[in-house]
């Protein structure tokens, strides 16, 4: 398979001005969007100053992640604590197995405990445990949902403060990178689950971009709920490529989505398919560096995603005004830049620009 080496965001330039496709401006629009995708993350304070320690004196955080089992979770639960005790504050996150009961049952410890808020982190719908989150704002404890919404979407009733992840920006992301490659003859299979609560805007961002953008583009979709990805992510993959031998790239929205779509392409003769994804898991990446037929993949720091959320959580208590979006910038990874994640692959390869800048923010440097 042909790798990209040293023909990727930079020579999009000299692609664009040979593929005349889309029309000059929307060429240039997608080259931009990838452009700055693909520089290293820098810090941008997202709201004023103040002193977090004084802020979060006597305050209580309780973390109930979505799973105790997936890293993602873990990674940004992580770095939530290691926030939270540079500042001096009590962070507790909870263990449980994607299982419901786990999630009441840590609500209402939370709220006996005397916990001023929690935090249902990384996917937990709010409805799902509505009348415990419904008790525990009575009881004054206020609610916070990281990393589970689009900026695009309106947060549940039963959340105090949304901090928001920009799943359209990295659609946008994953579009501009297929018409790029592809001089603007797009012919994609999207693949979402719609259970996910971000999954239509997702969805949604990718196919409004194309068909903005890039008049010769198709696509197709197909929604594969979370517990069948194991078994019908791989046969809807050949049954679409078997229906139309056009195709030319699979855009999984969740990257661990594509350690399914690797063995339909390989399995039906397609390797001259490519995939781009989001999310920056470490084995997705170690597939880019060692050409599997992965091409590019949308990285975010989860460790950034776990001190932004303290930041917006803290301004939430303290009334240093409200943030209803993670500051966490949206990185481009390739053959190019993938070894900076690590050999093998980590959460890293972002910089640490984040940690220095929250410190500094919040008056702690």
């Amino acid at each position: 398979m042909t790798a990209c080496k040293g023909m990727c965001i930079s020579a999009f330039v000299a692609l664009t001005a040979t593929a005349g496709f889309a029309g000059a401006a929307n060429a240039q629009d997608a080259k931009a969007l990838l452009e700055e995708a693909s520089k290293l993350p820098t810090f941008e304070a997202p709201g004023e100053a103040f002193d977090a320690k004084a802020c979060m004196a006597d305050k209580k955080v309780y973390v109930i992640p979505l799973t105790s089992e997936n890293p993602f979770n873990v990674e940004i639960a992580k770095a939530q604590k290691e926030a939270a005790d540079a500042i001096g504050f009590e962070l507790t996150v909870s263990e449980n197995q994607l299982n419901l009961d786990q999630w009441v049952q840590a609500v209402k410890q939370a709220v006996s405990e005397g916990y001023d808020v929690i935090d249902i982190q990384g996917g937990i719908p709010p409805e799902a445990i509505g009348p415990q989150l419904a008790e525990a704002r009575e009881a004054g404890v206020k609610i916070v949902a990281t990393h589970l919404y689009d900026v695009t979407q309106t947060p549940s009733e039963l959340v105090d403060g949304n901090f928001a992840m920009d799943y359209t920006k990295a659609g946008q992301l994953m579009a501009a990178w297929a018409m790029e490659k592809t001089g603007g003859k797009v012919n994609a299979v999207i693949i979402g689950s719609d259970e996910i609560i971000p999954t239509g805007a997702f969805v949604k961002a990718i196919q409004e971009y194309l068909d903005a953008n890039c008049p010769d583009c198709k696509h197709k979709y197909i929604n594969v709920p979370v517990v069948e990805w194991g078994s019908q992510i791989q046969p809807e993959v050949q049954s679409a490529l078997v229906a139309d031998p056009g195709i030319n790239y699979i855009l999984p929205i969740y990257d661990s989505m594509s350690g399914f779509v690797v063995p339909a392409l390989t399995l039906s003769n397609r390797e001259d398919v490519r995939i781009a994804s989001y999310n920056g898991t470490p084995f997705i990446l170690d597939m880019i560096r060692d050409g599997d037929l992965m091409e590019m993949d949308v990285g975010e720091s989860l460790a950034w995603v776990g001190w932004s959320s303290i930041d917006g959580t803290m301004r939430l208590l303290c009334d240093k005004g409200e943030i209803t979006q993670l500051n966490t910038p949206l990185y481009l990874f390739d053959d190019s830049n993938v070894e900076t994640a690590g050999v093998p692959a980590t959460y890293g390869g972002y910089g640490d620009g984040e940690i220095s800048g929250f410190k500094k923010l919040w008056g702690l440097e």
